[in-house]
């Protein structure tokens, strides 16, 4: 079934989790200015994590079009696309 928006979601808030952690890890280690970088480095994920997450949502539940349907649609826009190019 692969990857469902439910575990980009799940790693979006892990990788939030994560962001914390190394911070706070280097931060009592190296200097500040390096935790910080670790800390905005890692914290770049959680977005994209939850951008994938909604694309995922979208495909999961996107229905395809009838054939029917289909047809007609593209006469219309044809025929609407001829009437501006006059």
């Amino acid at each position: 079934m692969g990857i469902r928006s439910e575990h980009a979601y799940a790693a979006g808030i892990a990788s939030i989790g994560l962001t914390v952690a190394s911070w706070a890890a280097s931060w009592f280690t190296e200097n500040t200015a390096r935790a910080d970088r670790w800390g905005i480095f890692v914290g770049e994920w959680a977005p994209t994590f939850f951008a994938l997450g909604l694309a995922l949502r979208m495909e999961e539940t996107h229905e395809a079009p009838e054939e029917e349907g289909v047809g007609p649609q593209r006469e219309r826009l044809g025929q609407q696309y001829a009437d501006v190019h006059r």
